[in-house]
């Protein structure tokens, strides 16, 4: 009796295990977020301040200072408001809960940013949304190491969103916001497709771009939202974040646009009898209207293994990697060439010019050379003839001292890697 007991509780225990096992895995497969921790900045309001090696002393609840991880000896962000004695002249009432962090980018060429851990990690291929609440403030009064003087840090600045590996990483470009200008809080809605299993989410307040020399900037920021997922539909994806009630529409890739042939209906046509005196008319001959050739280079009996073409028109959106819908004669040419010319395979060169730092020019070109490929990939080209690369700021074409040299660097070049025919 008692070994039948023994067996009876020895199945039982499979069965619950098993059981158990079933539900933990279906709970995890219902999760549809992934929660941010303190998305409302709630902590004792406190201006940024470092020790006397440059280390920060305070510190955000739950979040990390990366500003100081690449600029060293700079001060971490701020928590507002106080209501008893305001700093940097900062007043403006919180979105949500009862505090709210302020970030700012500084004339030196330095600039805020911080990060929170993402639990769980983002899912490669999955698409997420969240919000997140911002403003400027019209007061932010704070002494310029550049000028040793009190200054306003007002200028326009936007708030990049990255998904990060390590705390402070900056892997892939979630969202970035159009320039902040408005003094009362608005919701920004994001949305993207997670690229790598990032365990951080960083927020990093830069320069309106294209800039040629830093200013001084702020931005608030509150109650960011948990990360829900969210259909990978076959419209793209806006890289630039918008208020809630501004977002436009999306828009769909020309390789994502299903057509449909419109087969339209001839109407009857009247029998017309012409009198004998009538005169007959030669038929005009309309000339054929060729199209504007763009890569004129990228000829099939001139090109040679190892040449750099680079892919003229071609256009993204200011420090995306997204494809401006202007890009896409020059690109459908290349995918032509390459369609009629099955021998040939290529490299995407990606490059920018001088102004960013090492690791985003590297990001930067990297991100948009790999767009370009997949773009060609999406159309039917073979992804083992399509490679890419990203070369940062370390091959300039032109000098970066004027606008029109940096503009020519920041580019995609195309290298002939194999022609076999």
């Amino acid at each position: 009796m008692k070994s039948n007991t023994t067996i009876k509780n020895y199945f039982l225990t499979i069965f619950v295990l098993v059981v158990g096992a079933f539900s933990l895995s279906a709970q995890e497969e219902i999760a549809q977020e992934i929660k941010i921790r303190n998305g409302s900045f709630e902590d004792t309001p406190h201006f940024g301040r470092v020790d006397i090696i440059g280390r920060p002393i305070t510190k955000i609840f739950n979040w990390i200072d990366c500003g100081g991880h690449y600029f060293k000896g700079e001060t971490p962000p701020d928590i507002h408001p106080n209501p008893e004695s305001p700093f940097w002249g900062v007043t403006q009432v919180p979105s949500h809960g009862e505090t709210y962090t302020g970030m700012v980018v500084r004339a030196t060429e330095t600039w805020e940013c911080q990060s929170t851990r993402l639990e769980p990690a983002l899912t490669p291929g999955k698409c997420y949304r969240f919000s997140v609440d911002l403003c400027t403030s019209k007061h932010y009064v704070s002494k310029s190491v550049a000028t040793n003087k009190d200054e306003n840090f007002t200028t326009p600045v936007v708030l990049r969103m990255w998904g990060s590996m390590t705390p402070c990483s900056q892997n892939q470009l979630l969202s970035e916001t159009i320039a902040i200008q408005h003094h009362d809080w608005k919701t920004y809605v994001v949305e993207f497709e997670a690229e790598n299993p990032s365990k951080y989410l960083l927020l990093e307040v830069y320069y309106k771009t294209p800039v040629l020399i830093p200013y001084h900037g702020n931005i608030l920021v509150d109650n960011v939202t948990n990360l829900s997922l969210i259909p990978c539909e076959e419209e793209e994806l806006l890289a630039l974040s918008y208020p809630k009630d501004e977002k436009p529409e999306p828009v769909i890739p020309p390789h994502k646009r299903k057509t449909k042939k419109e087969v339209k209906k001839e109407e009857p046509k009247e029998e017309v009898i012409a009198s004998v005196s009538e005169v007959k008319k030669e038929p005009e001959v309309k000339k054929p209207i060729r199209k504007r050739r763009i890569l004129k280079e990228l000829d099939r009996n001139k090109i040679k293994k190892g040449q750099k073409i680079n892919i003229d028109d071609l256009y993204f959106k200011a420090d995306t990697s997204s494809i401006a819908s202007s890009s896409y004669p020059v690109l459908n040419e290349l995918y032509a060439f390459l369609k009629n010319n099955p021998d040939v395979s290529i490299e995407l060169g990606g490059h920018t010019n001088n102004l960013p730092k090492p690791a985003y020019c590297d990001y930067l070109s990297t991100a948009r050379a790999r767009e370009v490929a997949k773009y060609l990939i999406a159309k039917g080209i073979d992804k083992n003839r399509v490679q890419f690369k990203g070369y940062g700021k370390r091959q300039p074409i032109a000098s970066n001292n004027t606008p029109n040299g940096r503009k020519k660097n920041q580019r995609v070049e195309i290298k002939i890697l194999t022609v076999d025919g």
